[in-house]
């Protein structure tokens, strides 16, 4: 038996099912009988999405995972964007991403904008300062931002291979829990998602921590309210 089989079978009976399901040759088998999957667990938060209680706890858990955090008036984004890109040299932007936050930038910070007809190269993003995106969703309780995928997102790989991220989350996009933040996601579960809790770092080398090492070094988020 292989390691794939032995596997699904384990599944198999712990859902309950007896029928042979997908087979290692790919083929379809007869599939398992629907089970009902408990789910006892708190669907939904004290506190209503883009609450004061809500966006602090955001803040206060963006912050202790070391990212930079600013609360930014709608009127006031392009500026804050420009002062925070300020130094990059580039950017690099989703084809859907709002011009309106551009409009500040000093005339010295290149714009690349990343296109699904036109994709940067790997050596393009790794060679851009920093990149600018949105967000989808927000989940205060665990500090955790989701992309997936829109075009104001754009694809995974302008999210992780620049060194700086500045993502801009509104105050109504923040959730408290996470079965909350998966039901704003279900519509489209179709879409590779970057799940974010600060800024990339591990810990894996005696314990040492080290920044950039799978994804931007830098998080920058601006919370619009």
């Amino acid at each position: 038996m292989s390691a794939r089989e032995d596997v699904l079978r384990r599944v198999r009976a712990a859902l309950g099912g007896s029928g042979a399901g997908t087979t290692a040759a790919g083929k379809v088998g007869t599939a398992p009988a629907p089970v009902e999957v408990p789910r006892a667990y708190r669907a939904t938060g004290v506190h209503e999405a883009g609450s004061a209680e809500v966006l602090e706890q955001l803040v206060d858990r963006l912050v202790d995972y070391r990212a930079h955090v600013q609360r930014v008036a709608a009127d006031d984004l392009p500026a804050v964007v420009a002062e925070t890109l300020a130094e990059a040299g580039s950017v690099v932007v989703p084809p859907g991403l709002d011009e309106a936050w551009l409009g500040d930038l000093p005339r010295d910070v290149v714009v690349h904008r990343d296109a699904p007809d036109a994709p940067l190269s790997a050596l393009d993003l790794d060679a851009t300062g920093a990149v600018l995106t949105a967000a989808r969703v927000a989940c205060s309780e665990t500090g955790t931002i989701v992309l997936d995928g829109e075009p104001d997102q754009g694809r995974r790989a302008i999210s992780l291979v620049p060194d700086v991220h500045v993502c801009v989350v509104r105050a109504d996009q923040v959730v408290e829990t996470i079965p909350e933040a998966v039901r704003i996601l279900a519509p489209h579960a179709e879409r590779p998602q970057t799940w974010i809790s600060g800024p990339s770092a591990t810990s894996d080398i005696e314990l040492d921590r080290v920044e950039g090492v799978h994804g931007p070094r830098t998080l920058h988020v601006l919370l619009v309210a």
